[in-house]
């Protein structure tokens, strides 16, 4: 069974699949309803999605959406560690830190998190690796062309699939080379993260061959822009697209799912993975 081990002991199971919980800490990020930026209202937003079934709770102090910037590292940690602290204090749940900065990702390691959810891939700060790997703690690593201020300004690819494919597996030989072992690196091909459309669904489709390079997947797919491209929808009624997309991905290999609306991709995730399971594995001994 594909699990994730975590500081103090303790494990993260990847089958059938694991749900994160969004906490952006942020006045910012591109969904607003995903807005937390008070230390009460994040904790009381983490604890709803723990009670609808998030296996993990993904807290940010820094919008990553197209044009944002980077923000001052002490006005991130006052955002990301009194809303990790509170948590922590209330459930033992595992937390991610979504930062590109070594600082804030040791203060938020004391403060209790439990796993690096790295957009830079660790190219932003070497530092990140290291601490990981001291404490035992998995690293996510993602795609991403260029900077989120600029990534979205008319990027492009010949071979969008291979490109990204290469960009991850060098993402994970530099952490192996800073310590971390294989088993505690996931990879997240970055849907959305200078990328066309065309180039979000090229990777979807071909989320299988990623899933082939060993690592296990993380897709964060929730209520982004290619579902509005194709459906029409603004932000606020992209729910059902989301889980539609979210159902395509665990098909072709997906497991770990960073989502705005935790109990219906539960739902969706639990059906799809009972449903289909058992026929995956019966064709696997027909092999």
């Amino acid at each position: 069974m594909e699990k994730l081990s975590l500081p103090r002991g303790r494990f993260l199971s990847l089958e059938p699949f694991a749900v994160m919980g969004i906490v952006n800490a942020t006045p910012d990020s591109f969904h607003a309803a995903s807005r937390h930026q008070a230390r009460d209202a994040a904790r009381d937003a983490a604890l709803a999605m723990i009670a609808e079934g998030a296996d993990v709770i993904d807290v940010g102090g820094e919008s990553t959406r197209p044009g944002s910037s980077y923000i001052d590292e002490s006005e991130e940690l006052g955002r990301v560690i009194p809303a990790i602290e509170a948590i922590r204090r209330e459930s033992d749940i595992p937390i991610s830190v979504d930062t590109r900065k070594a600082a804030v990702w040791k203060a938020a390691l004391e403060a209790g998190a439990d796993i690096l959810n790295d957009i830079s891939a660790l190219r932003d700060s070497p530092a990140l690796a290291p601490l990981a790997a001291a404490a035992g703690a998995p690293v996510i690593l993602m795609h991403m062309k260029g900077e989120p201020a600029t990534m979205q300004n008319a990027p492009y690819y010949d071979d969008c699939l291979g490109e990204v494919s290469r960009f991850l597996l060098d993402a994970a030989a530099r952490a192996e080379a800073a310590g971390l072992p294989r088993e505690a690196i996931v990879l997240d091909p970055g849907i959305g993260f200078g990328k066309r459309n065309e180039d979000n669904l090229a990777l979807l489709s071909g989320l299988s061959s990623l899933r082939d390079l060993g690592y296990p997947l993380l897709v964060g797919l929730s209520r982004k822009g290619f579902i509005g491209a194709l459906t029409g929808k603004p932000i606020e009624e992209r729910l059902a697209g989301s889980l539609g997309a979210a159902a395509a991905a665990w098909c072709r290999g997906a497991r770990l799912f960073r989502v705005h609306d935790v109990a219906q991709t539960r739902d969706l995730l639990l059906l799809v993975s009972t449903i289909l399971a058992p026929r995956q594995s019966a064709a696997s001994a027909g092999d």
